[in-house]
C-alpha cells in the first residue's frame, strides 16, 4: 500500500525536528518515530520498525501520577485517531529501556487537501 503524500512529507519533517514525533495511520499502526524520540522510548526506530497498535501500546505502558495504567482510549495519539481531532496530555511513560519519564504529549491529526484522514502525529517531551 502506497502511503499518501502527507504522511511521506510528516516523516520527512520529523527527521529535521529536534521535538520527539511518532506517526501513525488511521488505525493507529506505527509508521515512524524519529530519532529525538529514540531517547524517550528507548529504542532506535531501526530496532523495532513499524507495528500495529496493539503492540507499541503495550510495550510503553503509561501511568497517571498516582500511578494508575491509563487506558489506550484516553491517550491523546488514541484521541486524535478516533475523533480526529488535536489532544494534549501530560502522563508517565515507561520507555522499552524500562525508564519510566514524565511526559507532555500533543497529538494532531493528519488530513488531506480534501479533509481526508490519513493518521496522527504525536509530539511529545519530558518534563525534568
Amino acid at each position: 500500500m502506497a502511503l499518501p503524500i502527507q504522511i511521506i512529507l510528516t516523516r520527512q519533517l520529523a527527521g529535521y525536528l529536534s521535538v520527539p514525533l511518532f506517526l501513525v495511520d488511521p488505525k493507529g499502526d506505527l509508521l515512524f518515530y524519529n530519532e529525538p524520540a529514540e531517547a524517550i522510548l528507548g529504542r532506535r526506530f531501526e530496532e523495532t520498525g513499524a507495528m500495529p497498535a496493539a503492540v507499541w501500546s503495550s510495550m510503553l505502558p503509561a501511568v497517571d501520577a498516582h500511578g494508575q495504567p491509563i487506558p489506550s482510549a484516553e491517550r491523546p495519539l488514541m484521541i486524535t485517531l478516533a475523533e480526529h481531532r488535536p489532544a494534549y496530555k501530560r502522563f508517565f511513560l515507561q520507555g522499552m529501556n524500562g525508564v519510566r519519564r514524565q511526559i507532555e504529549v500533543a497529538a494532531i491529526p493528519i488530513l488531506g487537501l480534501k479533509r481526508e484522514f490519513h493518521g496522527a502525529a504525536a509530539l511529545f517531551w519530558e518534563i525534568e
